[in-house]
């Protein structure tokens, strides 16, 4: 009995052992399969990251547009055939299978998606640039998501919703090798750089202050009505009031005051309707503006200084010519432009950085900078005191030799989607 129980001791020792070493094996089989598996990720990552360096000199650019709401449909998707010397439509992005189906077939792009695909999009070797216009609160997923994939990113304005989302979304690019640009328009619109031009030539004399206002009738239901959207007067509007005082007078402003008024109306339960704002900037200068979801069509701003002034009348706007007076003395000037297509230029300016290899501007800093002021702005209207503002003082500045142009367009019929005024 006690050699049988030693035998069967000795079994089970064996049988142990056997399962340790094989447990070993299979252990060490999923360690080998998982650092296999880094690897291979790891070198999917950098085949992504070096994407951007591949497609230079090898035009043309190829965009995903995502979101196919009122600004796509006006004038980004046309704006692809006054850009096709490097720029191509290769993709859409839409949560709307009829919006993806339609404008497919207008503008003869195969290639459509879901947003619950768009990672794969980003995968397929189809594409090399996303535009993304989608509400402001979801640029920073989009955007982040495409950088990771080694995918350029053109980003409407404001870049995100707050600036920590930008200096992410900021950080992603920078980290895998992409560009980043913020899709200001007027960067390239040439009444507002002759503006920018005639007013730091000196020509005004010493430039004292700057007003503005822009303003619009949104409808009830508009994305720009929703505070989890990013939604907002300032966000939508006052974006453009703050940039062109800040190209005007080529410096940062660093304070800021501002007030918000909701009168009651059904549209104005989660964002202000208007909102007026003074900036202070260095010399002794000041800028302030109005923006507002409740007021008629207004676009204009007026630069003053010791010697003359300009005012743009309209300025802002995308769907008309725009125009500007100058007064010095006694003279008066009245200058007019043709409507144009201002956001071709974008993707013409944008495609050449991706494919020369170069850092674009506007870049991410430069949205950061607006967003920045904006948040300045909304905690102002909280509090009703001044909030001071610590922006580095940036040089580069858009000039005249900037300025692309390309003829105008005429908006196409909208599917499943209307103005910001309805």
């Amino acid at each position: 009995m006690a050699t049988g129980a030693r035998r069967g001791k000795a079994l089970g020792r064996q049988r142990k052992a056997g399962r340790q070493q094989k447990g070993g094996r299979q252990r060490q089989a999923r360690t080998q399969g998982q650092a296999s598996g880094r690897r291979q990720a790891a070198s999917q990552r950098d085949q992504r990251k070096a994407n951007g360096h591949a497609r230079r000199g090898k035009g043309p650019v190829r965009y995903a547009v995502v979101g196919l709401g009122y600004i796509s449909q006006v004038a980004v998707l046309p704006a692809f055939r006054n850009a096709r010397q490097n720029s191509t439509l290769a993709a859409l992005v839409s949560s709307d299978a009829k919006k993806l189906k339609v404008l497919g077939r207008r503008y003869g792009v195969d290639t459509i998606c879901s947003y619950d695909d768009y990672d794969d999009l980003l995968q397929s070797g189809k594409i090399d640039a996303v535009y993304i216009a989608t509400p402001n609160s979801l640029h920073k997923d989009f955007t982040i998501r495409a950088a990771e994939a080694g995918i350029h990113v053109l980003c409407e304005k404001p870049l995100a919703d707050t600036p920590e989302a930008c200096r992410e979304m900021i950080e992603a690019c920078e980290q895998n090798n992409v560009r980043l640009m913020t899709a200001y328009r007027l960067h390239f619109e040439r009444a507002n750089l002759e503006i920018a031009e005639i007013a730091r030539s000196g020509r005004l004399g010493e430039l004292r202050y700057f007003n503005s206002s822009f303003s619009q009738q949104v409808a009830a239901g508009n994305v720009r009505l929703k505070e989890d959207l990013g939604g907002g007067p300032v966000e939508d509007m006052g974006i453009y009031c703050i940039n062109a005082a800040r190209s005007l007078f080529a410096a940062e402003p660093l304070e800021v005051i501002a007030s918000a008024v909701s009168p009651r109306d059904a549209r104005f339960r989660e964002v202000p309707e208007t909102v007026t704002a003074i900036m202070k900037f260095p010399k002794d200068r000041t800028a302030s503006f109005t923006c507002s979801f409740g007021a008629a069509d207004r676009s204009q701003f007026e630069i003053v200084g010791t010697k003359g002034s300009i005012v743009g009348d309209p300025i802002y706007e995308l769907a008309e010519g725009l125009a500007y007076t100058v007064r010095i003395g006694e003279k008066t000037r009245r200058k007019e432009f043709k409507k144009s297509d201002q956001f071709a230029p974008e993707l013409l300016y944008f495609s050449d950085c991706v494919l020369e290899g170069k850092d674009p501007q506007p870049d991410g800093e430069e949205g950061l900078a607006d967003v920045r002021v904006i948040k300045a702005i909304m905690q102002s209207v909280e509090s009703g005191r001044w909030v001071q503002l610590d922006l580095p003082q940036k040089r580069r500045r858009p000039e005249l030799r900037r300025e692309i142009r390309r003829p105008g367009i005429q908006p196409p019929p909208m599917v499943n989607a209307t103005s910001p005024s309805g």
